[in-house]
């Protein structure tokens, strides 16, 4: 007896045109990583990222304790996205200041109030846990993992050192540029240590007291 063949006339099977259809777990999957970066920060923020585990960044997102692992090699991985958010976040909101009242050729200092306005933002805002963690936490990265961030870190910073040298050079920017980036920074940075919204000052306030500190009044 020999074997049938089957038959060269029968339809060939149809294969769906296009990319596959992901599966529901798939198509969830940047929600998911999304939700435990936003998680990792607020714990970061509030235990330190030595004290807080992948089970309790799992536990904060409805999740098994194993489940942070398919998203991230390691709570370090994990530490590294937060920073690396923050600093997308802030750059992002950087430009839609830098396309309206930020923008080159307007005001020097009105433009300088906006970068400070819209920093304070960053730091003190909603969803505001991303940025103190990178401040906070910057020595539990690996070298390779700093030379990332850094890299967002300039490109965020360029924009401020351009304008902190036009101010300089129109007489109202107190001291050298590059030190003034620096104390700036350190200075505004530290608010997300005391300041208390509705206690106090506004925003409005720390930006307007950061302009007094920093600027000389125009000759």
């Amino acid at each position: 007896m020999t074997a049938s063949v089957p038959s060269s006339t029968h339809p060939a099977e149809r294969r769906p045109r296009g990319r596959p259809r992901k599966s529901p777990e798939a198509r969830d999957d940047g929600n998911r990583r999304q939700e435990l970066i936003r998680a990792a920060a607020h714990l970061f923020r509030q235990q330190g990222f030595a004290a807080t585990s992948t089970r309790d960044i799992a536990a904060a997102c409805g999740m098994r304790s194993g489940s942070p692992f398919y998203h991230f090699d390691s709570k370090e991985a994990l530490l590294e996205a937060v920073m690396a958010e923050g600093m997308r976040f802030a750059i992002a909101r950087q430009a839609e200041v830098l396309a309206g009242a930020g923008a080159p050729g307007q005001p020097l200092v009105p433009r300088f109030r906006a970068m400070v306005r819209s920093h304070l933002d960053v730091l003190l805002g909603p969803d505001s846990d991303f940025i103190p963690v990178m401040l906070y936490e910057w020595r539990s990265l690996t070298p390779a993992q700093r030379e990332a961030v850094v890299d967002l870190k300039n490109t965020y910073e360029a924009p401020w050192s351009a304008l902190l040298a036009e101010l300089h050079a129109a007489g109202l920017l107190r001291g050298d540029p590059a030190l003034a980036r620096l104390l700036m920074f350190g200075a505004l940075n530290w608010t997300a240590q005391w300041f208390e919204a509705g206690r106090r000052a506004s925003l409005d306030d720390v930006a307007d007291a950061a302009l007094q500190l920093f600027l000389k009044e125009p000759a």
